[in-house]
């Protein structure tokens, strides 16, 4: 079953009078269960489309429907509420809050539901057990290895069980041993846990670890290719 589907999504910027096109004509469909990585070189709509994914902005032309809501047509306060029951997000620098130890970064994503106290800390545990840190739970970031942070920031991405995680260079700022590390468990959060993915990366190593891989040039798809598993 298709869970993203994009159709014909163009998206351009205006500066001053003039109009500059990010992506033009984009048709995608990603099927439940899939890991996606979107490659291509920087300027070419890699991170809008993920943020189009997101809700996070909305596209110039076309429609975009992910487990079978029309994103595009509602409102900002439907795609708010929308936003934090369906999507998982993990940014490169990890987006940490500096003042809040693990366990309170995993759980702020919570915070916005009705679970009890109880309840929160039971996921927010099963989250960082998941990513193999629930001993450095009490920990700040600034406590922990850049591996480590972006552990926790996975842990905050799948603590409400998002529909779909967005990985936007999940790997840019890590080393290749945490690098490799933080890709096995993306796997393993496809595999085993069954969670659709949708990874940017500009590296093929990271590439290596999706479905499929898809390449955007200047706004536009141009090759569809499967990934050795």
């Amino acid at each position: 079953m298709a869970l993203i589907e994009l159709r014909d999504v163009t998206k351009s910027y205006k500066r001053d009078a003039i109009e500059i096109p990010v992506l033009e004509q984009v048709s995608i469909t990603v099927p439940e269960g899939d890991f996606l990585g979107l490659m291509g070189p920087s300027g070419s709509g890699k991170s809008t489309l993920l943020n189009l994914l997101a809700g996070i902005d909305r596209p110039s032309r076309g429609t975009i429907r992910i487990g079978g809501t029309e994103i595009t047509s509602l409102s900002e306060r439907a795609l708010a509420a929308w936003r934090a029951r369906h999507i998982g997000f993990i940014f490169q620098l990890y987006n940490l809050i500096p003042v809040l130890t693990a366990f309170e970064n995993v759980e702020l994503p919570l915070l916005l539901t009705s679970l009890t106290k109880k309840q929160r800390r039971d996921h927010v545990m099963t989250a960082l057990g998941i990513v193999g840190i629930a001993d450095r739970e009490k920990h700040y970031p600034r406590q922990l290895s850049g591996g480590q942070e972006q552990r926790v920031a996975i842990a905050r991405a799948i603590v409400t069980d998002p529909t779909l995680l967005l990985a936007d260079e999940p790997t840019g700022d890590l080393d290749a041993k945490s690098a490799a590390e933080v890709l096995t468990l993306l796997q393993r959060l496809n595999q085993e846990y069954k969670k659709t993915i949708v990874m940017v990366t500009h590296d093929p190593h990271a590439a290596e670890r999706a479905t499929h891989v898809l390449h955007l040039e200047k706004g536009t798809l141009v090759e569809q290719a499967a990934a050795a598993r």
